[in-house]
């Protein structure tokens, strides 16, 4: 039996592209689907938030799910990761020394408890979240089938050290921005940011997609490149940032 999109709680944005606004933190997973493969963008904050995520995509793909890309190190964005057991991972370069380090993991953990998470589940997640095996330094194409790529680029630091964009092109394009840009409230700059170079990590997420891009932010509604640029802006003046 087909289900759609809506049936499940997840927003269209293109043919086979969408997204989900997950509770609490209000944070976006993306999910790409091709023949035979999908790619799941985040993968929320906890294992079962993983697993209810993992079980939705593949009704929604009609087959497993076969790639994750985490766009930064947060909590809310990968402790669901280990949910996603055989698909392959892919991170910006240099985010396994955070994922992969009993540091790194106790930081998610505390973190994650923190804004509210109970801390079983939030122990569990973090002591098994997966590292990325694949190391995005630029710009890696994924080949999803049947012509659906999917381009994962290195285009930070600016929320944190470690940030990776995905643009899926078509009609329209999609790129899912993870907190380089958020919606529903101001962006967080937490002791990991590096707010001296995010404005110019939004000027390469613009030229990635372009002006008639759908830009989808880490929380929050989806937007344009004019809410981009304007957040840019806002940001380089914030901290003083000239160009």
């Amino acid at each position: 039996m087909t289900v759609t999109w809506e049936e499940l709680g997840w927003e269209r944005l293109a043919p086979g592209v969408g997204r989900c606004r997950l509770p609490v933190w209000d944070c976006t997973v993306g999910l790409v689907i091709g023949a035979g493969a999908a790619l799941v963008v985040d993968a929320g904050s906890s294992l079962a938030e993983g697993a209810r995520l993992r079980t939705q995509a593949q009704a929604l793909a009609g087959d497993r799910v076969t790639h994750l890309a985490l766009t930064h190190p947060h909590f809310d964005h990968v402790l669901g990761a280990a949910a996603f057991a055989g698909a392959e991972v892919y991170g910006a370069v240099g985010v396994d020394a955070v994922l992969g380090s009993r540091r790194g993991r106790e930081e998610l953990r505390t973190d994650a408890v923190r804004h509210g998470l109970a801390e079983r589940p939030a122990a569990e997640a973090a002591e098994t979240v997966v590292p990325p095996r694949h190391h995005v330094s630029g710009e890696w194409t994924l080949d999803l089938g049947s012509g659906r790529q999917a381009l994962l680029a290195n285009v930070g630091p600016g929320h944190t050290a470690h940030d990776l964009a995905v643009l899926v092109p078509g009609d329209p394009e999609v790129v899912f921005c993870g907190d380089l840009v958020e919606e529903s409230g101001d962006p967080q700059a937490g002791p990991d940011a590096v707010p001296s170079q995010w404005p110019d990590a939004l000027d390469r997420l613009l030229s990635l997609g372009g002006e008639s891009a759908v830009y989808v932010p880490g929380h929050g509604a989806v937007v344009d490149a004019a809410y981009v640029r304007a957040q840019r802006d806002a940001l380089a003046a914030r901290f003083g940032v000239s160009g």
